[in-house]
């Protein structure tokens, strides 16, 4: 996978106008990664880097699941191999090595995916300030957007704000993506006030209107994840 991420088209990725179109540049990313990591990703440079920076929970579970079973295995063969001979070996002398538990957990809180995606999203950002600055095309598919979900209204704002968006236009980017993100979240409050309303017996007969799912659409605007349909007890429970 060439470091060349910036191609993508931006334009494709807003054109959908549903649901935040961050949150889907950077499903877009984390899928092309895992992919790309089981795949042909086979270099020593980023076996050395695997190695180094090992996997979170949430992508080792994509990568067994949607990857090929010899990449996972020979990925796992030299990581554990590391840890091994460089940072937990089975027979040690003297007392504990303050150096090598420090690095048993940074490797613990690191992961490959999540810094290629860093990397990954910073570069998009960019394109997307240029692109916004100099198209007027693209600022109104930008206005278009249904919201931009908390963390990727955080994400931007600081981005733009850090010399991402000219001072000129700082002022309007900024007030349209707060229009994006402070509408869906007045509109969010709406529908979950209503729904709790719902629940009184005075509400009897009433129409639920558009707060039925307004839990879900919560939590999906608050943390950018969507509800899992299954229970996470469920699935401890299949295990």
């Amino acid at each position: 996978m060439k470091e060349n991420i910036c191609t993508i088209p931006i334009n494709d990725v807003f054109a959908p106008k549903c649901g935040c179109p961050m949150c889907r540049m950077e499903a877009m990313l984390e899928k092309n990664y895992v992919e790309y990591i089981t795949g042909a990703a086979m270099e020593p440079d980023i076996r050395t880097d695997t190695n180094n920076m090992g996997f979170c929970y949430t992508h080792f579970n994509m990568m067994v699941h949607h990857g090929k079973r010899l990449p996972n295995a020979l990925i796992l063969d030299t990581h554990l191999d590391k840890l091994m001979t460089e940072l937990i070996p089975k027979e040690v002398k003297g007392k504990p090595d303050k150096k090598k538990l420090a690095k048993l957990e940074e490797i613990q809180h690191s992961c490959y995916v999540c810094n290629k995606m860093d990397w990954g999203m910073k570069h998009l950002m960019e394109t997307i300030f240029k692109t916004w600055e100099k198209e007027e095309e693209f600022r109104q598919l930008y206005a278009q957007q249904p919201y931009i979900c908390m963390k990727h209204y955080t994400m931007l704002i600081k981005a733009a704000m850090n010399k991402g968006v000219s001072s000129k236009n700082l002022p309007e980017f900024y007030r349209v993506t707060s229009s994006l993100t402070g509408g869906y979240l007045e509109s969010l409050r709406k529908d979950i006030a209503h729904f709790c309303t719902m629940f009184d017996y005075r509400a009897q007969g009433q129409d639920w209107g558009t707060s039925k799912d307004s839990i879900e659409r919560s939590v999906e605007f608050l943390t950018s994840e969507k509800v899992s349909e299954k229970s996470p007890f469920e699935e401890d429970n299949d295990k």
